[in-house]
Order: C-alpha cells, then sequence, then structure tokens
C-alpha cells in the first residue's frame, strides 16, 4: 500500500488519467441514516428499503461506479486522508467534505458506511445508525469471498484500467484503497487479505460501531429480520409488500457485466484515438521523409 502515496501514483492520478472535477455537492436535507456494516451483508437490500420508505437518495457502493458526474477520484481523495493523512496523530474528515460527494443523500449503505463508519457516524451525530451483520459469519465469509474477494484477480479489467479513465479510478478506489484498507490487506492482496483477516475484521469493525453509537440510536440488523425493527427504529409504517432482497451471487455476476461493458467501450475509443495518432504522425513522418 505504501505505493498508493508514491510520486508515480500521484502522477497518474494528477496528469494521466486527471478529469474535471465535477461540481461539490451541496446538502439540502440532513443525513439521516447510517447503515455501516460491511458489504455482503444485504447493503443493496437495505437501499432498496430505505429508498422504499421514502429516503431518497440512499447512497450505494454502486453509486461510486455508476453515477454521473462521477465522484470517484474524490472518493480516493476521502481515502487518502483517512489512509495517509497527517503526521500529528488526528485525521477527522468533516461533513462538508463528505457532503461535497453525498450532499444530496440522506442515507448510506454498502463501501462508503463500511470503510468510512467511524468517520460518518462522528460527522453526523443525529443520523441513526444501522448494523447491518449477517446471522453466520461463516456464510458472509464464504460470500465476500466469491465476489468482493476476486476483485485484483480481474486483469481484464486491470488492462481495461490502463485504457479506461473511468476504470482506472474505479480500480484505484476499490481495489487499491477501499477493499485492502477495509480488510487489512497491507499488502494490497484482496483475497489473502480477505481469506486471512475477514472474520476478525468484521467482528472488530461491529465492535467500534457499538462503542460508538449509543443504543438509542443503533439498530443491529440482519437481512432475514425484514421490515419490522427497520420500520419500527425508523419510525415509519411497515410497507405491504415482500421486503426486497436484491443484490445475490447473480445480482453481484450481473453488476459485474455491466461495469465491463462500460469500460469496454471506453478502451475501445482510447485504442481509436491512439490508433489514429499513429496513423497520422507516421503517415506526417513518411510525407516530409521523402
Amino acid at each position: 500500500m505504501p505505493y498508493l502515496n508514491s510520486w508515480f501514483c500521484l502522477f497518474l492520478e494528477n496528469y494521466v488519467y486527471a478529469r474535471p472535477v465535477p461540481p461539490p455537492r451541496k446538502r439540502e436535507k440532513p443525513m439521516q441514516v447510517l447503515c455501516v456494516g460491511f458489504p455482503r451483508c444485504g447493503t443493496e437490500s437495505l437501499q432498496h428499503a430505505l429508498l422504499k420508505l421514502g429516503y431518497d437518495h440512499t447512497y450505494h457502493g454502486w453509486d461510486i461506479i455508476f453515477e454521473e458526474p462521477n465522484y470517484t477520484p474524490q472518493w480516493v481523495e476521502l481515502c487518502r486522508k483517512k489512509w495517509f493523512g497527517p503526521l500529528n496523530g488526528e485525521c477527522s474528515i468533516t461533513a462538508a467534505e463528505f457532503d461535497a460527494v453525498i450532499g444530496h443523500a440522506v442515507a448510506v449503505s454498502d463501501a462508503a458506511g463500511s470503510i468510512f463508519a467511524a468517520d460518518l457516524i462522528a460527522a453526523y451525530p443525529e443520523a441513526k445508525v444501522v448494523l447491518n451483520q449477517r446471522k453466520d459469519i461463516d456464510e458472509w465469509h464464504h460470500s465476500v469471498t466469491h465476489t468482493i474477494a476476486r476483485a485484483n484477480s480481474h486483469w481484464s479489467l486491470w488492462i481495461l484500467s490502463r485504457l479506461s479513465p473511468d476504470c482506472f479510478w474505479s480500480w484505484e478506489c476499490f481495489v487499491n484503497f477501499m477493499w485492502p484498507g477495509l480488510f487489512r490487506a497491507i499488502d494490497g492482496n484482496i483475497q489473502t487479505g480477505v481469506m486471512r483477516n475477514g472474520k476478525w475484521a468484521y467482528r472488530e469493525h461491529n465492535n467500534m460501531v457499538r462503542g460508538l453509537v449509543p443504543k438509542e440510536r443503533l439498530l443491529e440488523w440482519v437481512p432475514e429480520d425484514g421490515w419490522k425493527p427497520l420500520c419500527e427504529f425508523l419510525d415509519k409504517p411497515v410497507p405491504d409488500e415482500p421486503f426486497p432482497h436484491a443484490n445475490a451471487a447473480a445480482g453481484w455476476q450481473g453488476k459485474e457485466a455491466a461495469i465491463a461493458k462500460k469500460f469496454a467501450l471506453q478502451a475501445v475509443q482510447t485504442l481509436v484515438g491512439l490508433t489514429t495518432l499513429t496513423v497520422g504522425a507516421g503517415a506526417i513522418y513518411y510525407r516530409y521523409r521523402r
């Protein structure tokens, strides 16, 4: 992980793959719900449920990749501040800094919620906190091992990250910063990080949240609990429909396919541009050489 704060990494971010900075978002409604449990703990189901309960917008990790305008570089900045912050031992991310990327959201789930759990809890002290978990830690570990843990073994995506700026930033954000940081993969290998550290990191995270949030502001929830405890906690009526169950393994694979398609199209455009430039330069060189 030291590479992530090297001059070469910063050169790639600030020059090779730099892109226009989108306008900072502004908070118009207070942050109301922070779902801070680990990924693969019903995070997308919670997003759908909160949207149904009127929490619009509920921000999910997929938003980091798919939303337009895209704020992935700003998430990388927040990650770098969290793990490579000032040398005085104090690193706090303010509500204003979070609002610049999620100011349009009144609830958060998945990647941002878990990775920045302590920071979000401190930044939004009035928000209610949901610690979403799984009943069986072994089932959770199996799930995360066959999804997130495979991230940096996708060599096709790594190649695309050299040709697609959007893919570069998504790779930088999730594969280089977020998942290694969450699973204490200090060598950058997410797979071995999850396999070795996943369970204790999960337990340590949950205990941290319990220590940070007063009991009256905290709901410990598993997907099997469904609507009732969530609605009671949020003072909302229970919807007359089944609780949403999203992002099973098949859903995850579908999202991965959509990501790959998006990045591949951009890579083709890059290759066409580079080919055109190379052919043009060759033609000019041949013409003047004669």
